[in-house]
């Protein structure tokens, strides 16, 4: 069996990639948390039963968890792969210094494969690094900083390092360099882990790449339609190189629809305020209803055409997906209050785990119960401390396989 399958937004899950929430968010700061893209500190200890509990819901269901640490240390299938991987990730981190590279080096091969892959999610604080000494300017200049390498706390948002589509994956180059490091834990998972060293897996990005690509902006809404956001953490040029590489390969997608939508903070990526929940049903934010511009992108002769689709938001979805009737169910509904506050809280974010099956933050209990209205059944998870993270179940989560 393919270790990736995924050709739609609502199949049944049968295997998922998490990461469970770790000391991670135990290194996040008020000073810095612009820096590290967070609006709030989670409570790990909360956070973590709320992400066991995500995770339950999952097996009960039928769905195989497997969790992004477990995985990357199990890829490290040698001390030549350990290495590699570490001479990787200090450059990555930004170890500007010959001798305190050298020192930070040692300081990691001491651990074990484990302790290795939670102590570079986590991040390196001075305090730990007995030998931690000013070597130059910037040390004097960062003097406050209590950092040698910046934690990842957003990894548990595995939607957005890579995307799953078809038997292969777009490996993504992140916006933000505090985010592009997460992608490097998928790179050797992909070359050396055992489950995937073995498979000819197509990339249909790189994180080499030059310009901007994030997993929440990739949508699969069926075996040949694609959907992408060109978002504040994703670039048009992206999409491009995207839409060609995939398009002229041997597989059955033939459509990629961009769907331009907002900038800003709280519309960071496509699945923040779109989702799809079942067969002709979305949820949506009502602010974006009536200002997305979609843009039709196919690979003909050689080259990707690109047309604007000039039609509502339901009947261009009607018509490339061949279902009649989509409905698209707004976040908080009619309440322009309640939606500002539910898609903060990313009530638009929802995990389709088969048709008309979907994961929710239990916060989010307007557009909960319109959904349970509309003949979709939730499973509600709690969400005090996860959704401070900005993000939803969707975000949580990276199928691998589904049905």
């Amino acid at each position: 069996m393919k270790p990736i399958n995924v050709t739609s937004e609502i199949g049944r899950l049968k295997k998922v990639l998490l990461h469970r929430p770790g000391q991670e968010l135990e290194n996040l700061m008020p000073e810095y948390l612009e820096r590290l893209l967070f609006d709030d500190i989670p409570y790990l200890e909360i956070a973590q039963q709320e992400h066991d509990a995500f995770a339950d819901v999952l097996r009960k269901n039928g769905t195989e968890v497997v969790y992004l640490e477990d995985l990357a240390a199990e890829s490290l299938v040698d001390c030549d792969v350990k290495n590699l991987m570490l001479e990787d990730y200090l450059h990555e981190a930004g170890i500007w210094n010959e001798k305190r590279f050298a020192g930070v080096r040692e300081y990691f091969l001491e651990l074990d494969k484990r302790q290795l892959i939670d102590k570079m999610m986590a991040g390196l604080r001075k305090s730990e690094f007995k030998n931690f000494v000013k070597r130059g300017l910037r040390d004097y200049l960062d003097d406050d900083y209590p950092f040698i390498i910046d934690p990842m706390p957003n990894l548990y948002f595995t939607r957005d390092p890579f995307a799953s589509i078809g038997n292969g994956l777009s490996l993504h180059k992140m916006k933000t360099e505090t985010r592009n490091r997460e992608t490097l834990f998928t790179k050797y998972i992909i070359k050396y882990h055992p489950d995937f060293a073995d498979h000819d897996i197509p990339l249909w990005y790189d994180r080499n790449d030059r310009v901007n690509l994030e997993g929440g902006d990739i949508l699969i809404l069926n075996e040949n339609i694609i959907a992408v956001g060109i978002s504040q953490r994703t670039d048009p040029a992206a999409i491009e190189i995207f839409a060609e590489r995939i398009l002229k390969a041997d597989n059955t997608f033939n459509r990629i629809l961009a769907f331009d939508i907002p900038k800003s903070r709280s519309f960071m990526h496509l699945d923040t305020v779109f989702t799809m929940v079942d067969h002709g049903k979305f949820t949506i934010h009502p602010n974006i209803q009536n200002t997305i511009t979609l843009y039709s992108l196919t690979y003909r002769e050689g080259k990707i055409e690109i047309s604007e689709e000039k039609d509502t938001l339901e009947n261009i979805l009607s018509k490339y997906l061949e279902i009649d009737n989509v409905e698209l169910i707004k976040c908080g509904g009619s309440s322009r209050i309640d939606a500002a506050r539910e898609q903060w809280n990313d009530g638009s974010n929802t995990l389709a785990i088969a048709p008309g099956e979907v994961i929710v933050y239990s916060r989010n209990y307007v557009t909960n119960q319109l959904l349970r209205d509309r003949g979709i059944k939730t499973h509600v998870i709690p969400s005090s401390e996860l959704s401070r993270g900005r993000g939803g179940p969707r975000c949580m989560s990276m199928p691998l396989i589904r049905e």
